[in-house]
């Protein structure tokens, strides 16, 4: 039988962890099914300009994972079994959707499904507040944005990368728009002074008012209302502050942190259950510098490559390699035409060296578009040994076909 691989959500780690398992183990041998709830491969980090009326083209997962050998299966996963090893879905019906329940039993899991907006328990974030997390929510923000006229008022809400970038991309595309950002703390306290200056000097220029040290308490159809009683009018209210995941993972059995995420060792695979590994935001794992990854693509791209590097080693009986969990920079986007990156040490502060300005920008723009082209082409530079499965007493094992 072939060993079956499930990979659940086709986001910037599972789609690449798939093409890339199906680039080193031969299709005779493995089964990889990724299951995934919307047709497209979406750039998460890219949903802030969808949302305020830039066009982006999407790729089909169909087309992406066409002659690949990987299996897509278009569904909702519903939940996961730990212990029977298996998945609940639900299809939609629709391109690729048969419509109806089902489960999908697997040898290996990988889960990937990402993260959602946190809404922290704040009253009216779930009734009347927007967000840029997913397709969907990036979708209804943008007829949203698109019904306000001329001194319409949006807040952003969270200090956060995707506040800053959210905040900037809609003052530049939309300069019609009166655009603030609540802030909790002091604007870019993290970064440098030059860096931090220079994004004081970018919202200035983009005309976007800063509320600092300014928590929001309430969320209402044309307010926000601060910790101090401050309303700050907003027709519309953008939620970036924060992350979270979705419960499927603590209610599968698998041992989770307190933040819901599914508990990992060093090669990304659960502490609980052997046969599951858990990579990007979903994953809680703990970086070089002895503390939690946080939340981000960054962590999607090292978290995948560690996992899909244990996965296929342990089913070739080699030596798990080691792949580097530590942060070099912040890179932020603010608008089209500017940007920031910012070094990092090892304990993730701010050195004093950080580029800004169109070359930053440019830099970030090609580090969005290998993101997009990597995953277009899940399997480019096949090798031209790939990796055959064997049985290994008590286990499925993989070793190179000569």
């Amino acid at each position: 039988m072939k060993h079956r691989i499930v990979v659940l959500g086709a986001g910037y780690a599972g789609a690449f962890a798939a093409g890339n398992l199906a680039r080193r183990l031969l299709p005779d041998d493995t089964e990889i099914t990724v299951v995934n709830a919307a047709p497209d491969f979406v750039e998460r980090m890219r949903l802030h300009q969808l949302a305020v009326g830039q066009d982006l083209a999407f790729r089909k997962l169909a087309d992406v994972f066409a002659g690949t050998g990987v299996r897509l299966r278009l569904a909702r996963v519903t939940g996961v079994d730990s212990d029977a090893r298996t998945v609940a879905v639900t299809d939609e019906g629709g391109e690729g959707g048969e419509g109806g329940d089902d489960e999908l039993a697997y040898d290996t899991l990988l889960y990937t499904l990402g993260s959602s907006v946190a809404h922290h328990g704040v009253p009216g974030v779930a009734e009347y507040a927007f967000d840029v997390t997913g397709l969907s929510s990036a979708l209804r923000l943008r007829e949203r944005l698109a019904q306000l006229g001329e001194g319409g008022t949006v807040l952003v809400v969270g200090e956060g990368l995707t506040g800053i970038e959210t905040a900037a991309e809609f003052a530049e595309s939309r300069p019609d728009l009166s655009v603030a950002l609540a802030a909790r703390g002091e604007l870019g306290a993290w970064l440098s002074p030059k860096a931090r200056r220079h994004l004081r000097q970018a919202f200035d220029r983009l005309g976007i008012v800063v509320h600092e040290h300014t928590g929001v308490e309430a969320v209402e159809p044309t307010r926000a209302i601060a910790a101090d009683g401050r309303s700050i009018p907003a027709d519309v209210t953008v939620w970036s502050a924060g992350f979270a995941v979705h419960p499927i993972a603590a209610a599968s059995g698998l041992e989770v942190a307190g933040t819901g995420q599914i508990v990992v060792d060093r090669t990304m695979r659960s502490v609980s259950h052997p046969d599951v590994y858990a990579a990007g935001d979903c994953a809680y794992a703990i970086g070089e510098n002895g503390r939690p990854l946080p939340m981000s693509c960054a962590s999607a791209g090292f978290t995948n490559m560690q996992a899909t590097a244990a996965i296929i080693a342990r089913l070739t009986d080699s030596k798990v390699p080691t792949v580097g969990l530590k942060y070099y920079g912040n890179h932020i986007s603010l608008g089209r035409r500017d940007a920031i990156f910012q070094m990092v040490d090892g304990d993730v502060r701010s050195k004093s060296w950080y580029l800004g300005g169109r070359t930053a920008a440019r830099l970030k723009s090609g580090v969005l578009k290998g993101s997009g082209w990597s995953v277009a082409h899940p399997t480019f530079g096949i090798p031209t040994r790939r990796r055959r499965l064997v049985i290994v007493p008590g286990r499925a094992g993989v070793t190179v076909a000569a």
